[in-house]
C-alpha cells in the first residue's frame, strides 16, 4: 500500500510517496499544494493515499534539512521498483555522486556499459522518480553546460547553487 504526504518547504510545496519498500516518489517544489496534487494524480494514476509514517516524516525532515544547508546525504530506504533494470542501474550510480560534485552523462554511461549509452543514461536520469535524494541534478553535459532537468533548469540552478557547484559550470549560468 502506498502513502503520501504533501508539505510546504522553504522552496515551495512538495510531495513524497512511499510504498511498503521505501520512498517511491518525490515531487520537487511547486508554487501550490494543488500543483503537487495534480502531479501526483498524474503519476500515481489512483486516488491520493494520504497518511503519516515514520519513514515519510524522516524523508520530509531530511529534505527540509537539505534545503536549510544542514544535510548532504539521505538515509531513507528507497523503492526503485517502478524503473526498468537499466533505469535502476543508472539511479544506483547517481546515488554515488556526492554532494558538492558534478558528473557528466558520459561518466554515468561509462559505469553502466560504455559511452554508447550516454543518450539512454540521459533518459534514465530524466525518469528519476526520487529527485534530490537520487541526485540527478548533479549530472551535467560533458562540456560543463547545465544539461537538462525534469524539474526545470531554474530548479537545477537553485539546487546546484545550494551545493556550491553552479560556479563550476561553463559561464555559471549555462
Amino acid at each position: 500500500m502506498r502513502q503520501l504526504i504533501i508539505f510546504q518547504s522553504p522552496w515551495g510545496w512538495m510531495g513524497i510517496v512511499e510504498s511498503s519498500k521505501g520512498i517511491q516518489t518525490i515531487v520537487l517544489p511547486k508554487r501550490s499544494k494543488r500543483a503537487v496534487e495534480s502531479e501526483l494524480i498524474e503519476q500515481l494514476n489512483e486516488p491520493l493515499p494520504r497518511g503519516e509514517s515514520t519513514r515519510l516524516e524522516a524523508a520530509r525532515c531530511q529534505l527540509l534539512d537539505y534545503f536549510a544547508g544542514k544535510r548532504q546525504t539521505f538515509d531513507v530506504p528507497l523503492d526503485l521498483s517502478q524503473g526498468t533494470t537499466f533505469q535502476r542501474q543508472v539511479w544506483r550510480v547517481l546515488l554515488r555522486v556526492p554532494y558538492g560534485k558534478l558528473r557528466s552523462y558520459q561518466w554515468i554511461a561509462a559505469r553502466v556499459g560504455g559511452p554508447q549509452y550516454a543518450r539512454a543514461v540521459g533518459n534514465a536520469v530524466g525518469a528519476n522518480p526520487i529527485p534530490i535524494v537520487i541526485p540527478c541534478h548533479r549530472i551535467v553535459a560533458q562540456d560543463a553546460r547545465l544539461g537538462g532537468f525534469s524539474g526545470g533548469l531554474p530548479m537545477k540552478r537553485k539546487l546546484l547553487s545550494l551545493e556550491g557547484t553552479l560556479t563550476q559550470l561553463q559561464g555559471s549560468l549555462a
